[in-house]
């Protein structure tokens, strides 16, 4: 066996890391995925570039990990729209991302093996050999990342909130969440909502266009969106909104009007809504969800089982070459965030298997400053009832206070060269 780099779940974080490790120069890249489709929370998502989100993706494409964003531009249906709080907006389709990242994925040399559900680690002298699939198959590896999200077993909906936590990513059939880090042992941590109890809610839903009336749709098709305001009766309550894993859009005007996106469905700007209330709206007479399917109650449960890690994206523990991303590095929100954590993780994880140093992106970028600035954050009883993103709510306020927030594409370039990193993601180093 050549130097292989094992990666543990495939939504955009794994895929990131996959592409960053093969770029560094490992031999085998392996990606892990227990159902049939590649990007989890990626398939019902669809918004980038929003805010602050524009700086981290392209400090990323400086760093020379810009390759999924380029796979988001080349399949947004709109690109720069506005809706409330939230700028030059991309809306990718999410219909056919999918495709389109795995032909990447492929281009690049990298194998990805779906239907492969972990089932356990095998550990020697503080190191993991191998990880075992269910019927048995073994996948050894030199250095294993872990990706797989944030959301705990089926019975976390409805313990810590309302809901349902698998549908949006991938049916359970295809078998129960797993985590990598807790196969090793190491104690994982659990974010929390403003009332202290467990995990965060997704804040939006899918809907069917078919069902919904034509006027409406040729606006969102027109535009990128449609905004429906809400009669009194209807309108969301404070607890519903601060529930939101998405912060950024627990906003007064989330609240007040029904926001529709076009991401290829109809993306609802809310947590839930009962069916028979969403149904009074002119327009929305006969419509249908189409994830989650328990809209009418609730969404997925997520921000349970996240790792403890430094800021190269080591996992913390007594177990010496396992990395992570995603959700599961902590407390950040949305698809950026994963493709940026990702990316350095995958990397790093080359680095530690050639035994160099791993590279910490520097708090001059909104990139570094997130993943150091989360960390810390979290080590603090308050911080982990947040959740943050480069697109609003408590750390899009420290990027613009920071001034780390720009839309100006030479200076985030100058900013990267600045840091001796232009490139960098791009460079082998074994």
């Amino acid at each position: 066996m050549g130097k292989r780099i094992v990666i543990v779940g495939g939504g955009w974080a794994g895929s990131a890391a996959a592409l960053t490790a093969r770029n560094a120069g490992a031999e085998e890249v392996i990606l892990l995925e227990r159902t049939d489709s590649l990007l989890g929370t990626g398939l019902v998502g669809g918004i980038m570039r929003n805010n602050g989100r524009f700086t981290a993706a392209e400090e990323m494409i400086a760093l020379g990990a810009g390759h999924l964003f380029e796979v988001c531009d080349r399949n947004s249906r709109h690109v720069n729209i506005e809706f409330p709080g939230h700028k030059h907006a991309s809306l990718y389709d999410v219909s056919k991302i999918e495709p389109a990242v795995r032909r990447c994925l492929v281009e690049h040399g990298i194998e990805i093996w779906t239907f492969s559900r972990i089932t356990e680690a095998d550990i020697d002298n503080g190191s993991i050999n191998a990880v075992l699939l269910e019927g048995g198959t073994r996948v050894e590896g030199d250095v294993f990342l872990d990706t797989t999200g944030s959301c705990g077993a089926q019975s976390q909906c409805t313990e810590n909130g309302n809901g349902c936590v698998m549908c949006v990513i991938r049916c359970p059939t295809f078998g129960p969440r797993v985590s990598l880090v807790e196969m090793c042992g190491i104690a994982e941590r659990n974010g929390k909502k403003p009332d202290g109890t467990l995990g965060a809610m997704s804040g939006s839903c899918k809907l069917s266009k078919e069902t919904i009336a034509p006027e409406i749709i040729e606006e969102m098709e027109r535009t990128g969106l449609a905004i429906i305001p809400l009669p009194d009766e209807l309108k969301v309550s404070d607890s519903k909104q601060s529930a939101k894993a998405c912060a950024q859009y627990a906003l007064k005007a989330f609240a007040e009007n029904l926001i529709l996106l076009d991401t290829g469905h109809v993306k609802l700007m809310l947590a839930y809504m009962p069916l028979h209330k969403l149904r009074q709206l002119p327009g929305m007479e006969e419509v249908k969800y189409v994830d989650p399917y328990s809209g009418t109650l609730g969404n997925s449960m997520r921000y349970s089982n996240l790792a403890p890690r430094d800021d190269a994206l080591r996992v913390e523990g007594d177990i010496d070459n396992l990395f992570c991303g995603g959700e599961k590095a902590g407390l950040l929100v949305g698809h950026t965030e994963a493709i940026v954590t990702g990316s350095l993780g995958g990397h790093n994880a080359v680095r530690a298997m050639a035994g160099k140093e791993p590279i910490i992106l520097p708090d001059s970028l909104a990139t570094g400053d997130a993943i150091t600035n989360v960390r810390e954050e979290m080590e603090t009883e308050a911080g982990m009832c947040k959740k943050y993103t480069f697109s609003g709510s408590v750390y899009f306020d420290r990027m613009k206070e920071r001034n780390l927030y720009t839309t100006d594409l030479d200076a985030i370039s100058k900013r990267v060269s600045s840091a001796g990193l232009e490139g960098i993601f791009e460079q082998r180093v074994i």
